[in-house]
């Protein structure tokens, strides 16, 4: 083979290697992109990213403690609702149980916490808990046993709040819904709602006992106490206090509802960007390079030798 045509065929050797690259390169864009596409949660950001995730952290290691009442206390003849109050990590979510039912919970100001419950009729134990913002609990605060007593004969049935959420929220301008679950006593049930904000007192009657969705439009962001009040036809009375939470612009994350849920809670802010997938093409270039000038090496190794020998040094190449 002459020098020249070794030189063509090392020029046309050379265009393949470069066409394997590009090729390459260009299947691992689409891969990427593909990929990106099926990640996406809507079909109409197809070639973007979405990025969405929590930040492990160890739970609360401090608890709260309970205060008011005390242990042992007999609160029977008490106007309902009572105030349970005590001390708490700052910032965190405290939740309140009695005979471990959900009775109310509140966020942790200035080491400080108050939430209003009602009693069940004879022994209540209480127990405040401290959750974080992945619903990460902290240790149990000490247990207080309290015994409330109807004094009349004639008293009506009690009737029970609660909820599955102590935390929830949405964005401002967004309808807030917040299922609670009303048992016991006889209907109709008038309800009472302070949702904490500058709006009017809500009031509504339900006829029967149930599950009841509350809504309400918070305007401003921020993080408010939602007082919750029903009595039954019989004057039977109950209470339940919660945390609502309004978002704020979507810049910002919000903590969820005290449970894993963040859909409930926090309007998971996912960032959307598109990504360029750039780095196959730059591992390969270095590649081609190198083997291109190895194999020019190798050749002019084999000419240079069969020169030596007194062979032809284009022969066979």
């Amino acid at each position: 083979m002459k020098p020249q045509s070794l030189i063509e065929s090392w020029s046309v050797i050379f265009r393949y290697v470069l066409l394997v690259m590009f090729a390459s390169a260009a299947f691992f864009l689409i891969l990427g992109a593909g990929t990106a596409s099926a990640q996406s949660s809507d079909p109409e950001q197809s070639g973007s990213v979405g990025l969405t995730g929590q930040i492990s952290a160890p739970p609360p290691t401090t608890g709260a403690t309970i205060t008011f009442p005390t242990n042992g206390q007999d609160l029977s003849g008490t106007d309902l609702p009572i105030e349970v109050t005590g001390l708490c990590p700052d910032g965190l979510l405290v939740k309140l149980f009695k005979n471990n039912v959900f009775a109310g919970s509140t966020v942790c100001v200035g080491g400080n916490y108050t939430i209003e419950t009602d009693l069940f009729v004879g022994d209540n134990e209480l127990v405040a808990r401290v959750f974080d913002d992945l619903d990460q609990p902290g240790p149990d605060s000490n247990i207080v046993t309290i015994q409330y007593n109807q004094n009349d004969v004639g008293a009506p049935a009690r009737v029970t709040l609660t909820s599955n959420y102590a935390k929830r929220g949405a964005d401002p301008g967004d309808t807030l819904t917040w299922p609670i679950i009303l048992s016991g006593g006889a209907g109709p049930y008038a309800f009472s709602v302070d949702w904490g904000d500058e709006s009017e007192l809500e009031l509504f009657s339900q006829p029967f006992a149930g599950t009841i969705d509350l809504e309400h439009v918070y305007s401003e962001p921020g993080v408010f106490n939602v007082v919750i009040k029903v009595v039954d036809n019989n004057g039977a009375a109950a209470f339940l206090q919660v945390v609502a939470v309004a978002n704020g612009p979507l810049s910002q994350t919000n903590s969820g509802d005290g449970q894993s849920d963040s859909d409930d809670a926090s309007g998971g802010i996912s960032g959307i960007r598109t990504r360029i997938i750039w780095w196959p093409a730059a591992l390969l270039l270095p590649f081609v390079v190198s083997t291109f000038w190895l194999g020019k090496r190798h050749m002019l190794s084999v000419m240079k030798r069969r020169i030596i020998n007194g062979e032809h040094p284009f022969e066979d190449i």
